[in-house]
Parts: C-alpha cells; sequence; structure tokens
C-alpha cells in the first residue's frame, strides 16, 4: 500500500513544480523597456517584436528568452548581411551591457513571434514577458503596428 502513497506524492509534487518555478520569478529591477513595438504580418507569416532594453545596474544583464500569451512561440533573432545577401538566425541569449542598452531594430536583433493564438491587429497592445539568467523577468507592452511600420511612430 506504501507504493500507492507514493507515486500520489509524486504525482502531486510533480504537478506543484511549475507553480514553484513561477512563484520563484522575480521582476527584473535593473532593465527597462522603451519604443516596444511589433510588426504585424499579414495572414500566418511570424511577426517581429522590436524595442529598446536599456540596463540600469552596474552589472551586465544576460537576456535569455522571452514569451508571450499572444504567440505560440518567441524567440531571439538576429538579421544580419553579408556580400548582399540577407540571414536570420536564432541567437540563445543576448548581453546587455552594464549602464548601457540594446536595441531591437529592423535588421538586426529582434523577437521572432511565431503562432499568433488570435489575428494581432495594429493598433492593440501584446504582453511578452522578457527572461533574464538570474531568474527575473521583465513584462513589457508592445504596440501592434501595420506591415509597412517602420519604427512606434512612423
Amino acid at each position: 500500500m506504501r507504493i500507492p502513497k507514493t507515486l500520489a506524492l509524486a504525482f502531486v509534487f510533480a504537478l506543484a513544480l511549475p507553480a514553484l518555478a513561477l512563484a520563484q520569478a522575480k521582476e527584473s529591477a535593473a532593465v527597462h523597456v522603451s519604443a516596444a513595438w511589433i510588426r504585424v504580418l499579414p495572414g500566418a507569416l511570424p511577426n517581429a517584436g522590436y524595442a529598446v532594453l536599456h540596463n540600469d545596474s552596474d552589472s551586465a544583464v544576460k537576456l535569455v528568452g522571452a514569451s508571450s500569451p499572444a504567440y505560440g512561440q518567441v524567440m531571439l533573432h538576429k538579421s544580419s548581411e553579408s556580400g548582399g545577401v540577407s540571414r536570420m538566425h536564432m541567437v540563445p541569449s543576448l548581453t546587455i551591457p552594464a549602464h548601457g542598452k540594446v536595441e531591437f531594430a529592423p535588421g538586426g536583433y529582434h523577437l521572432m513571434l511565431m503562432r499568433a493564438v488570435h489575428p494581432v491587429k495594429p493598433g492593440t497592445h501584446v504582453a511578452i514577458q522578457l527572461r533574464f539568467a538570474d531568474g527575473s523577468i521583465l513584462h513589457a507592452g508592445f504596440l501592434a503596428r501595420p506591415a509597412n511600420a517602420t519604427g512606434i511612430s512612423d
């Protein structure tokens, strides 16, 4: 009879682990976001998120991921050009220097927003959570802009 109790306790513990992990996440005090916007493309095409991340601390901060309830997947990407050929690749992390900033902009770093849960319409705000190596999370609102937008207020 001890096996069923042990299995039941293991099952309860396994269910509680994600909640415990979320409870441990703290809001990032070191980083703030400005000029956050999303370029919304038609249909099921992936969208791209842009912003400026400012590190107000005395130490470098490492961005390790992002998520959003509005998208099935959010990835850190970087676009580059070499020999007239444009490329885009996923990056595992990105360091924001102490008292510095990193710009997510067309042609450079961006958030690749895949599989919208519902169509995202220009003019709406989208919640995105940025995750850092120290376990902190930054909640940010990104303004959805049309496909021809080149910035947050062009």
